[in-house]
Order: C-alpha cells, then structure tokens, then sequence
C-alpha cells in the first residue's frame, strides 16, 4: 500500500540481529546455479497481522510453489528513506536477483538502486516510478474498502463512524474515501471522521487514536493502521469495528465486521518465475477483486445475513464492471462537485487524489 512516511525505529533495530529475519527454503543450496534467490523488505515485523504479514505470507508461498528452486529472504522493521540502500546492497552482494520493496517510502532508493544494478530485478509495491528492471505492483484496495464501508455503515446506529489513518497520501484519502461512500451507502448521511497517527505500525498511538474517536461519540471504527489495536480499544467497549490488509478476525471476533485483504502469493509466484525463466519485464500492475488480488476478510457474527447479502451483490458488481464507487457525481468535504455525472475517476486520478468526499471530517493534509 504503502508507504510515505520513516518507520520510527533506530537504524540499529533496523539492521541488527533482531531486525532482520531470513527464511530459506530447506532442500535449496544457495551455490546451485539453478537456484534463484529473492528478497522482501518489508517496513514492519512480519507478526504485524497486518500489511507486512501479508506481504509475508505472500514470500511463503513462493517457497511452497517453487520449492528448491528458489531461497527466499526477507529483512523486517527497515525504515523509509535512503537508508534502504544500504539494505538493498547487502541483498545484491548475497546474491539476490530479484528484489520486491513493500512501502512507498523504499521507491526512491530502489530507484536508484535499479539504476545501479541493471542485472538485478526490482519490483516497488505502492509507487509510480518505473526503469527497465523496476516493475511497479499494488491493486484496487478501494473497492473492497467500500464494501467494508458498508458494513460500518450499516452497524452504526448514529451513522458516526471513526477512522484510524495512518498518514495523508492518496492510497490512505481513496481508501477513506471509499469508505465514506460505502457507509452513505448502508447508512445515508454517515460521517466518517478521521485521526491521523503518521505511523504505520505503532499500536500504542493506533489504540490512543481509537480511543480518542471513540471519546468524540462514534460507534463504530475503521482503521488503515498496520496492527489490529483499533480493534483492541473497540473491543473494550463494544463497538464495531473493521479491520485491514489481513483477515484479522480471530482478534476480537465478537465485534468483527469484515476488511480489505491483500493476496500477494500469485503475483510473487509469477514475478518470481518469470525472473527464473527470463520472461520477466518493467510493468505497472494493479491488481482486482476480479484477479484475486483484492478480497474482503470473512463477515463477522454481527453482520447480519442481509447486510451480508447486500455487501455480495455489490462485489459481484464490481467484478462485473457493473459498478464502480468513484462514479460521478461526487462532491467535496465542502459540497462542490469534484467528479461530474457520468465521469469516472481513473487509476490515474486516484494515484493523485489529495481531497476528502462530502461526509468525512478532517484534513486530507493530516492536520
């Protein structure tokens, strides 16, 4: 998804023993020439049960699919910005031929790191930028993001509905955005009203954001954090709650809503492949509920079968092309129309999208 700002961890953490995990699979021998070897970065621990655990689940199944020809590895809790480099570098000199970054905040230095290494494979998840041997991959989480605005929507019996954002850039404002317009959907008239933590992973400031909602009166709460603590401060007062990037039920299972979910496996598999056999090229993927990139986590108990039905149907729709949230016409936080009748946004357009839809209350800019 991700992401735009520095992971708050030392440089230390970071690059010591207890920042970076390897995991390689048994029967490969690293000297074989028939081996390939990749690697994941990823900006959180792996025990996120959030984005980068799905990243990982992801790597594991590249090694379940092509088994003693390939030997992953993968380097957890690596903050932002240029210092990437120098964990890319050590990457490279271990003999990796095909690199996936997993927050926005790495695109710059696997740029300039792709540049460096033509030989090497470079693969950026969130970003725009592209070179020979740097491909570009993410998907249309704002889709399931409106199905998972519904069933807020539709638990919310005052149509006050609180959202846990982790910083302002367009992935977070279209996902905030599509929720909005999935609450309206259920529910018309929801506001969905934002606290802003700049952190991606911090459960401490996710919970105290929650609670801070919750202080305000909403009843229920959605979230864009890396880590399910908005569940933990919504399960201490009942009060529903929708989770992100991972199936993260099992967590409070009593007030559990749904999510968007991510399936990484395929895709890895694929590029990974592709780097082996010598078909693998720059691209710009975006994946869809459509190609199984995209899903929605299992419905929780409190979903009641109509709702249930009715968030369905919309996701055949949007399968189907038949629908397709950001249609025109949509308004602003301030009621001007931004999207006319009849017009749809692009990919485009939601890449750069920097404004909140008429419902939602805050600062798309974060303040």
């Amino acid at each position: 998804m991700k992401k735009s700002a520095v992971f708050v961890l030392t440089l230390t953490a970071a690059f010591g023993l207890g920042a970076c995990g390897t995991s390689n699979t048994s029967t490969s021998s690293s000297s074989s020439p028939s081996v390939i070897k990749a690697a994941w970065i990823y900006v959180g621990p792996t025990t996120d049960h959030g984005w980068t655990q799905a990243h990982d689940d992801g790597r594991k199944y590249v090694e379940q699919q092509l088994g003693s020809s390939v030997q992953t590895t993968f380097k957890e809790n690596v903050p932002e910005g240029p210092q990437v480099a120098q964990v890319v570098e050590g990457l490279i000199r271990d003999g990796n031929k095909i690199i996936f970054g997993t927050s926005f905040g790495f695109q710059d230095a696997l740029y300039s790191e792709a540049l460096l290494h033509p030989e090497v494979k470079f693969d950026q998840a969130t970003g725009t930028k592209t070179a020979t041997n740097m491909g570009e991959y993410f998907g249309a989480a704002e889709d399931a993001d409106y199905l998972t605005g519904m069933a807020l929507g539709a638990a919310s019996k005052k149509g006050k509905i609180g959202f846990v954002a982790p910083f302002p850039i367009p992935e977070v404002i279209r996902e905030i955005n599509a929720i909005t317009l999935g609450a309206q959907a259920t529910h018309p008239g929801a506001t969905v009203q934002v606290v802003w933590t700049n952190t991606w992973f911090d459960p401490t400031k996710e919970k105290q954001a929650a609670q801070s909602l919750l202080s305000v009166g909403v009843d229920a709460l959605g979230q864009g954090q890396d880590s399910p603590a908005t569940g933990d401060a919504a399960k201490a007062v009942n009060v529903p709650w929708s989770g992100y990037d991972s199936d993260q039920s099992s967590y409070a299972p009593d007030i559990w809503l749904t999510g968007t979910v991510y399936h990484w496996g395929q895709y890895y598999a694929n590029q990974v492949k592709a780097a082996m056999n010598g078909t693998w090229k720059s691209d710009n993927y975006y994946g869809s509920i459509a190609d199984g990139l995209i899903g929605l986590a299992p419905f929780g108990k409190s979903v009641p079968a109509s709702v249930q039905s009715q968030i369905t149907a919309k996701m055949d729709a949007l399968k189907a092309g038949t629908f397709y949230e950001f249609t025109g016409p949509l308004m602003d936080q301030t009621g001007a129309v931004k999207v006319p009748a009849g017009t749809k946004l692009t990919v485009t357009d939601l890449y750069a999208i920097d404004w909140f839809v008429k419902g939602v209350i805050g600062s798309p800019k974060g303040s």
